[in-house]
């Protein structure tokens, strides 16, 4: 559940219980017959959400999947009882269930977090409507679920089971009605968000908002993981590096392997110590890590971190990462102020323009735009754009990034303008120097 901790207000009735009761969970072929029955006999969208066990497991899978519809009843389906018959093929009866999804629209909050997880298992929406994407088009300041439904249908969730462990098995109660509210009212919600967004003429974003999230492909896999170790900011030395590279893919194999958050088998700063100090024994691990606080599940792979750290002390230097990832992408933004000026200026115009205009549309701008599509345009404008007003230019080379139409459309002259210009806009540092006696 994507619940957000809210401060309940007085006019918020809790809602403690789904209307027809918490539902027993769906173990068995006959039972998911059953349901996709009664789901076939409703009508409208479907309400869906995932649990999974971050946190908790390395695979990101489903443990629980809840689905509600108008008249075709509550459900909560344990897809771990529905094994694939073969790597990389659905069970059956979530084939089966997948065209029934087919029919209708299919609403899921927040969708980017659970739709792989329902992929993996053979659930592929071809309609959808995201809630707390259409939340932030509408321009609703609270998007969590738990503040959508207090904000638009009266009602407050609870939300202390969020970060629980969904692969225990058998589930408690009070966890599974938990999650059943998840869907208990994502139909009503979905037609107060729709109604905003048709009252503020943004349906239509909306829509291809939607589209371009099913449409999305999978993300490539991410170049050099380990370099996203929490703290890796302050490691300035390549042999550190070395050895916090050798123990990360030490701890993904052994998590990928064993199906546990790697977190839970060595924390990032635990990493971090061990690379700097580089411990040969476990009494010196033990004293390396104890100022970050010891933990008993660190040790049960005392041999392999201290294998890991031996195998990055022995690299030659010729091998050691670099300091800074190389790459072909942008410098830092924070850079372009004084190394290219021009890049800056450009920059500087287009956010003060699109912040004001996604102020006038009741937007966030990160919506109305991606910043990191902002940027690329400013670093590489479009042939002949940084000496005419060329709107069409920057829309296509906003639509060839991947920017949605009505995105291109609205951005677009904002961003044609903003190439035109050579000087940047002041800073606050700017003001401030220039008020100094």
């Amino acid at each position: 559940m994507k619940v957000e901790e809210v401060e309940t207000t007085p006019s918020a009735t809790p809602l403690l219980m789904p209307a027809g009761g918490t539902p027993h969970v769906i173990i068995t072929e006959v039972e998911l017959e059953n349901a996709i029955a009664e789901l076939a006999s409703g009508s409208g969208p479907f309400a869906i959400d995932a649990e999974r066990a971050s946190g908790y497991k390395y695979n990101p899978r489903a443990y629980l999947i809840q689905i509600k519809r108008t008249g075709g009843g509550l459900h909560l389906i344990d897809p771990v009882a529905f094994p694939a018959p073969t790597p990389g093929t659905a069970h059956p009866l979530f084939g089966k269930l997948n065209d029934l999804l087919a029919s209708d629209e299919v609403i899921l909050h927040a969708s980017t977090q659970d739709l792989p997880c329902l992929r993996d298992v053979g659930l592929n929406p071809v309609r959808l409507f995201d809630t707390e994407l259409g939340g932030r088009i509408a321009g609703l300041p609270r998007v969590g679920l738990g503040p959508l439904i207090e904000t638009q249908l009266g009602l407050s969730l609870a939300k202390e089971h969020s970060a629980v462990d969904w692969s225990t098995r058998p589930l408690p109660l009070d966890w599974l009605t938990y999650a059943a509210l998840d869907v208990e009212l994502l139909v009503e919600l979905r037609a107060k968000i729709s109604d905003l967004l048709s009252a503020q003429g943004k349906s239509e974003w909306a829509a291809q908002e939607f589209a371009s999230i099913l449409n999305a492909p999978p993300a490539a896999p991410r170049k050099d993981p380990w370099r996203r170790t929490s703290g890796m900011h302050k490691i300035k030395h390549r042999h550190h590096l070395a050895i916090i590279k050798t123990i990360w893919y030490t701890r993904d194999e052994i998590a990928r392997e064993s199906d546990i958050a790697p977190g839970k088998l060595l924390s990032d700063p635990a990493i971090l110590e061990l690379s700097i100090h580089a411990p040969t024994t476990r009494k010196e691990m033990e004293r390396v890590l104890r100022p970050i606080g010891l933990r008993a599940r660190w040790f049960e792979r005392t041999a392999q971190w201290l294998d890991a750290i031996q195998h990055g002390l022995a690299l030659p230097e010729s091998e050691w990462p670099e300091v800074r990832a190389l790459s072909d992408s942008m410098p830092p933004v924070k850079i372009w102020h004084h190394k290219f000026p021009s890049k800056f200026a450009h920059l500087s115009h287009a956010r003060t323009a699109i912040e004001e205009q996604a102020s006038k549309l009741s937007i966030p701008a990160e919506n109305l735009i991606s910043p990191e599509l902002v940027r690329r345009i400013c670093w590489s404008p479009p042939a002949g754009s940084t000496t005419t007003a060329s709107a069409t230019a920057v829309h296509d080379a906003l639509t060839a990034l991947g920017a949605r139409q009505w995105q291109a459309t609205i951005v677009a002259p904002l961003l044609a303008n903003a190439l035109l210009q050579n000087e940047p806009l002041p800073t606050p540092s700017d003001k401030t120097e220039k008020n100094e006696p």
